[in-house]
Formats: structure tokens, C-alpha cells, sequence
């Protein structure tokens, strides 16, 4: 028992000398470890306090960055991005690198210490990228969706990329990350707008601008000048306009500016796209325009261009300096002296010579053995009958064309029209009845006054 006792007292002695000595050693050493830390309350008293801190400060490892050379000193840093080279890896191994990243200034993008944003960044947003570049690109009065909230990298990569500009894809394709209902709309389109083929940024500016959608110019119309000026210089010269370019909506009224299932980038078929106008009656500057819809309706007799549904076969639609806004000249007064430019519309398709030779057994139908009435009735000096003396260019429910009736001032005078099999016979309100027959000659004997 004494033994124990003894060798008990023993081991009791030797932990209570090994305890006290170590605690009081502790103590001096946490003492001089304070007095040569970088981090006091007198010297770099907010190091390591940030939202966001780099790993060696966060721990106390100065000396991983900083190389010390005496108490309180150390060497300076000459190149600090090779020195986060040390630990981080390369980023610029790509075709195209961020300046600041190639010169391996890591420093102007990141503070070495800490900061209040991720990555120890020394701006948020696009603030950062303003450190540098100018904010002249948010200067419009309407900005991309990105730039609106800081995010330029939702666009560009901030160190390298394979891309021009840093940019996170190439061409539309970028555009196409977010905008996917504009590459779902593009599918399986016939035509594409040539602009918007090539690069969305043609119309549109990546940053801000002072018009909607971000467009370099006004979208309704002085946009599509910047490439139409062959429009810009006809609509403003058409002494005749077509009143649907001068709608609010202007341009497009008529035309989709990305992609289309019609030529000319049309938002319908051509036909369609001018009923959904004229299928009212309107006051034009030279009378009523038609309800051309019921026109066309009750017409069983169409005109080529009509039955193509091509109304552009004879109007322009941007406008034109000719009555109605015709491509070509033509009469719009039932009597005009006969003179072939006044009939360039017509002659477009139809033969020039159908109104200038007496005698003919093939320019025409409307002859009298081989006596050309069309020359009969339209070469006259004073007072030629024009082609919409008789005709109608849209629809009739007569054969060639030929109205019921045509306006002659306030009277809608009748034309009396009967076809026969080789001929026909009319009995209008400005002569009396004559017949022709193209195989038998007919004989008409004029009435006196008529």
C-alpha cells in the first residue's frame, strides 16, 4: 500500500510540473504571436472583416503572398499576377483574352485582400466593368435587359473566350440564349429578313439605345432606311402616297422585320394583306375608293394580276406619283386624246400596237372582220375612250373584263355588252346598238346624232 501511495504522490508531481509551465509558455507565446501579427487593433484592424476574403488573409498566411525581409517588412510585390499565378491556374489559353487577365493585372478586377463582393471583386455588376470601360453604351434611353440589372457576363465571359468581345457564343446564336421565342419563331420560315440572317445587332444594339427594343434608329421606318434608301427616296417623292405607310405603325403595317412565310417579308399573303385595309369604302383625293373586298366578291370575272392575287402587279405600295398609286400611267377620265404613254400601265402586259393599227387578224378579239375596234374606239384625238371607259381592272361579272356600267360623272352610264360566238354587241348610253362579228363582217348603219 505505502508503494502505491508513493507512486501515486509521484505521477501527480510530474503532470502538475509538466501543466504549469506549459499553460504559462502558451501564454508568452500568444502574447509574442500577437505583437508580430499583421492583424491588431493598431495595424490592419479591419483585415479580414469583409463579406468576402481571400483564403490566405482569412487564415493569417500574409507571408504566402508577402515575402518578409525584416521585423515589419517585406519585399514588394512587383508582378502580382504572376504571383496569383503560384496558385491559381492559367486563363489565358483561349483564342481571345481579356486585356487585364493577358497583361496578368489580376489586381484591377480583384482586391488581393478582401471586399464586399464575390471573388473578392472590387466593384458589383457592371460597375465593375466601368472601372474601365466607358458607360457611354448604357447612355440610351433604353437598355438591353442585362446591362439593366449589372449582368454584362450573362453576354461576356470576364477572362477568356473563344468568341470575339468575350462574348459567350457567336453571332445570333448568342442573342438566341435568352431570346428562345425568336429562334422558335424563326424555324421552318420561308424568307429571312437579310439583316437579321446575318446579325441581330445590325437593328439592334447589345447595350442601350434611345429607341424601342434597343433599335439603332426608330423601328417604323427610319430603321429600314438605313439599308431602303430607294424607299426613302420614293415615298418621300410620291406626289400620290399610299395611306398605309403613313400609319403609326408605318413599315409595319405591312412587313415583318425578322422572318416571314411571304415574299418581301409581308405579314400576310399579298392579297390578303391589302384586304385587310380595303374591305371598307374610302375617300381618296380623287373620289371614293371602293370596298374593294365586295368587289372582288361579286366579281366572277378577275383580272390576271387579281387572279395571281398580286395586287403589285399594277399599284405600288409605298406609293407613286401616278393616279391610284399605279406603277404606270393610265387615264383616269372616261375621254382623253389617244397617246401611248398615257397607257403604260396597260401596256406593261397587254401589246402596245392593240390601239395603234386600223387592221388586225391577231392582236385582238374585239374586231369587226379584221377592223381592230379597240383602235376605233381609243385612237381618236379628242376624244379617245380610255380602257376604263369599258373595262374594269379588278373584277366584272362579264366577259374580258367589260363593267355593267362605268361612272360618267354623276350618271353611271351602261355599257350593254352581249357576247355572241364570234363577236358580241353592245348598246351603251353613248351610241346606239352595234354588233361585230369577227368571221362575218356586220354592217352597222350609224343613226343620225349618234
Amino acid at each position: 500500500m505505502p508503494q502505491k501511495i508513493a507512486t501515486s504522490v509521484l505521477l501527480l508531481g510530474i503532470v502538475t510540473y509538466l501543466l504549469v509551465p506549459l499553460s504559462v509558455t502558451t501564454a508568452g507565446a500568444g502574447e509574442a504571436a500577437q505583437k508580430e501579427a499583421c492583424v491588431t487593433s493598431s495595424c490592419h484592424a479591419n483585415m479580414g472583416k469583409a463579406a468576402f476574403v481571400h483564403g490566405p488573409a482569412a487564415v493569417g498566411e500574409c507571408t504566402g503572398c508577402h515575402t518578409k525581409i525584416g521585423k515589419h517588412k517585406f519585399e514588394p510585390i512587383i508582378n502580382p499576377g504572376q504571383q496569383c499565378l503560384e496558385c491559381h491556374e492559367k486563363l489565358n489559353t483561349m483564342t481571345v483574352v481579356h486585356a487585364p487577365v493577358r497583361m496578368l493585372e489580376c489586381v484591377k478586377c480583384h482586391d488581393p485582400h478582401q471586399s464586399p463582393y464575390k471573388y473578392q471583386l472590387r466593384a458589383e455588376g457592371s460597375n465593375l466593368c466601368f472601372l474601365c470601360h466607358s458607360k457611354a453604351i448604357v447612355s440610351g434611353k433604353y437598355l438591353h435587359g442585362p446591362l439593366g440589372v449589372g449582368g454584362c457576363n450573362a453576354c461576356h465571359y470576364a477572362h477568356q473566350s473563344p468568341n470575339r468581345k468575350l462574348l459567350i457564343a457567336e453571332g445570333n446564336s448568342l442573342c438566341f440564349t435568352c431570346h428562345t421565342d425568336k429562334a422558335e419563331a424563326f424555324k421552318d420560315k420561308k424568307y429571312m429578313h437579310a439583316p437579321v440572317k446575318e446579325a441581330c445587332i445590325n437593328c439592334h444594339s447589345p447595350h442601350s439605345s434611345d429607341y424601342r427594343f434597343t433599335l439603332s434608329a426608330n423601328g417604323n421606318m427610319d430603321l429600314c432606311y438605313k439599308c431602303h434608301r430607294d424607299k426613302e427616296k420614293a415615298i418621300a417623292s410620291a406626289t400620290v402616297p399610299h395611306k398605309g405607310v403613313q400609319t403609326d405603325r408605318k413599315c409595319l403595317a405591312c412587313h415583318d422585320p425578322h422572318v416571314s412565310d411571304f415574299p418581301k417579308q409581308l405579314v400576310r399573303q399579298p392579297m390578303d394583306l391589302c384586304m385587310s385595309c380595303h374591305d371598307r369604302e374610302y375617300n381618296g383625293a380623287n373620289g371614293k375608293i371602293a370596298n374593294m373586298s365586295v368587289l372582288l366578291g361579286n366579281g366572277s370575272e378577275k383580272h390576271g394580276p387579281i387572279q395571281e392575287k398580286d395586287c403589285s402587279g399594277c399599284h405600288d405600295a409605298h406609293g407613286s406619283n401616278n393616279f391610284r398609286i399605279l406603277l404606270e400611267s393610265f387615264p383616269q377620265l372616261f375621254y382623253a386624246p389617244y397617246n401611248a404613254d398615257n397607257y403604260k400601265l396597260c401596256f406593261m402586259c397587254h401589246q402596245k400596237t392593240i390601239a395603234s393599227v386600223e387592221t388586225t387578224t391577231t392582236l385582238t378579239g374585239f374586231r369587226n372582220g379584221d377592223q381592230n375596234l379597240h383602235f376605233v374606239h381609243v385612237n381618236k384625238a379628242v376624244k379617245g375612250r380610255t380602257c376604263r371607259a369599258c373595262h374594269d381592272a379588278h373584277a366584272t361579272n362579264n366577259p374580258k373584263h367589260v363593267r355593267d356600267g362605268v361612272p360618267f360623272a354623276k350618271w353611271q352610264l351602261p355599257i350593254g355588252f352581249k357576247k355572241s360566238a364570234n363577236g358580241g354587241a353592245c348598246l351603251p348610253g353613248c351610241h346606239q346598238l352595234f354588233s361585230y362579228d369577227r368571221v362575218k363582217p356586220v354592217l352597222n348603219k350609224q343613226v343620225q346624232g349618234k
